[in-house]
């Protein structure tokens, strides 16, 4: 990892940075919003049931092994670009812990799963390039161990192999989703870092927000540009203001009582997560987009 540092150099820095912004969570929520709102809802809904799993087994595994991140222990490791900016980069409960990788997980779900479901090679190559790239980028800018980048792709592909086995095999999918949340919600009790609780969070209000959109919206998908555009934009925007109001709301609720910040980063992305994906779509047919 000293080596590869070394010879990176500025230009390399930064290309490092722009494949891990790639597996960030901004990135995954445009690539998610375009299959789910624009392309076809049921591979979102399908991947998406994937995405949230690794989600939250990665966190659990985490603090499971609790291995403290490569820059913390061996000096010669920089720390080129923390998880959380604003944070201490030695500050564990925000920055997490570092095995397995979530970046290379989400990397190997995400971009690895999407040509299982739109069966084209050269998604394929751009789907193992990226997750291979994104993966790399982790080890470069000091964030992860070679091993926790191997096995987040290992467990990014075990999970798409079992949850798609999975979901075959159960009729009625929301009986498998209140399985899997219960048992994710074990973590709780042992789960020290806030990745663990936004990402139950996330997978609480994806649950919902997908019968929700079953029962109730049961919108359809577009094949004009302008409208998937449009679709991307409102949903990027209401990710972005709902989630900056809650942040302030629960972050002043925090301020006086400190022991409701674990509570209140599960409320906050159930809140967004069954917004985007259960509430937004309703005005797809109301505004004719």
């Amino acid at each position: 990892m000293q080596w590869i540092q070394s010879i990176l150099g500025s230009i390399g820095v930064k290309a490092a940075a722009l494949f891990t912004i790639l597996g960030d969570e901004m990135v995954v929520i445009l690539i998610m919003g375009f299959l789910y709102w624009c392309y076809d809802k049921e591979i979102g809904k399908s991947l998406g049931q994937i995405a949230v799993v690794g989600l939250v087994v990665n966190p659990i595994l985490k603090n499971i092994v609790m291995r403290r991140r490569p820059y913390f222990d061996n000096p010669g490791v920089k720390c080129l670009k923390p998880v959380h900016a604003e944070a201490d980069i030695y500050d564990i409960y925000a920055q997490g812990y570092s095995f397995p990788s979530t970046h290379s997980t989400n990397a190997a779900i995400v971009y690895g799963g999407v040509p299982l479901f739109i069966k084209k090679k050269i998604l394929w190559v751009i789907g193992i390039s990226m997750a291979l790239l994104i993966g790399l980028s982790r080890v470069a800018l000091g964030v992860h161990y070679p091993t926790d980048v191997l096995f987040g792709w290992l467990t990014g592909i075990l999970e798409i192999i079992l949850m798609t086995a999975l979901y075959k095999k159960v009729k009625r999918r929301w009986i498998a989703n209140m399985i899997i949340f219960l048992i994710a919600a074990i973590g709780i009790f042992f789960c020290e870092t806030e990745d663990f609780y936004n990402a139950l969070g996330v997978m609480g209000g994806f649950y919902i927000a997908i019968e929700f959109e079953d029962r109730f919206v049961n919108f359809e998908n577009v094949d004009k540009v302008w409208k998937c555009i449009l679709r991307l934009l409102g949903g990027f925007m209401i990710y972005l203001v709902l989630n900056f109001i809650l942040k302030k709301f629960f972050n002043i609720i925090c301020v006086s009582y400190p022991m409701f910040d674990d509570i209140s980063r599960f409320f906050r992305y159930f809140i967004v997560t069954f917004s985007m994906l259960g509430v937004y779509p309703l005005l797809f047919k109301k505004l004719k987009i």
